[in-house]
């Protein structure tokens, strides 16, 4: 099974979780059996017609899908997938109007 990396934001859906293991050999199954487990989740993480959405960037170890096969990237039991919400500027606003703030160089002591 694939190692999840799950964001702060969303560990809220996952028992407060950061990583999860997930079983698949392509990202889209991860995800689809991602949201059997956690159902909760999948309204941040894919649009309507089952995307991941713009502001959510997934990476296979330290690949970023969207340059290698989208959502048909291949895993296997050793991959470690990170879920990372885009941060540019400001917050991303999701469907129910949940911010994910900005990061704020303060809160991580740069000065």
């Amino acid at each position: 099974m694939a190692t999840i990396l799950i964001p702060t934001p969303l560990r809220k859906f996952t028992g407060n979780l950061s990583r999860i293991t997930v079983s698949g050999t392509v990202i889209a199954e991860i995800i689809h059996n991602m949201m059997k487990e956690y159902p909760d989740m999948q309204k941040y993480l894919l649009d309507t017609e089952g995307a991941v959405r713009p502001f959510i960037n997934i990476f296979v170890d330290q690949d970023d899908i969207r340059s290698l096969n989208d959502q048909l990237t291949e895993v296997d039991a050793h991959s470690v997938v990170s879920i990372v919400p885009a941060i540019a500027g400001g917050g991303a606003i999701c469907p129910d109007q949940t911010v994910f703030p900005p990061l704020n160089s303060s809160s991580h002591g740069s000065r």
